[in-house]
């Protein structure tokens, strides 16, 4: 699922506000604990944050044959 970072913003609205059940786009979410809120929050946040940094960088070493 790709998150956006109004389901961030609100889910860590939730956080502050203490609860822990909420719609979510038609769903009804229901966290266990305020762990699990926080460890959802950071997944969502990783996300974003790859999905704004773009797509990994691979580079190749250089070699040579010698002298």
């Amino acid at each position: 699922m790709a998150y956006t970072q109004a389901d961030a913003d609100q889910l860590r609205a939730n956080i502050a506000k203490g609860i822990t059940s909420a719609e979510v786009n038609g769903e009804k979410v229901t966290f266990r604990s305020l762990a699990d809120m926080r460890a959802t929050l950071a997944m969502i946040e990783a996300e974003l944050a790859g999905a704004i940094g773009g797509a990994a960088r691979v580079s190749y070493p250089r070699t040579t044959r010698g002298l």
